[in-house]
């Protein structure tokens, strides 16, 4: 099977723009992360979006995806938990909020131009 560089360069450059924005947010104070941290953050309608990890297991995304739906807040699953957690500078995360709209409005746009890309 052929891979296609040129998708796989731009899964990359979308990926690296969601790990900085994440990076950004978090350097800012206006992010919750963890699963104690996140789900407050939802229930206390502070939270713009939710991502849980790919690897996070079927019961975090079970419980995020019912607490976002009942709180009306956008649920992405992207990344792994090194991978959010590195964004971060922490060792591993699965789930994260972030609480500013600016900040989470960019992550948005770049997680659903990368799905319609791919």
């Amino acid at each position: 099977m052929k891979e296609d560089k040129e998708g796989l360069v731009d899964s990359l450059k979308y990926k690296n723009k969601v790990f900085s924005y994440i990076g950004l947010a978090t350097k800012a104070g206006k992010i919750a992360s963890g699963e104690f941290s996140t789900e407050k953050a939802v229930k206390e309608g502070k939270s713009n979006i939710v991502i849980v990890a790919e690897d996070a297991s079927d019961n975090t995304k079970k419980m995020f995806t019912n607490m976002c739906a009942y709180y009306k807040v956008p649920i992405y699953f992207f990344g792994e938990k090194t991978e959010l957690g590195h964004a971060m500078g922490k060792e591993y995360r699965a789930s994260l909020a972030l609480l500013d709209k600016g900040l989470a409005d960019a992550i948005e746009k770049q997680l659903k131009t990368a799905m319609q890309e791919f």
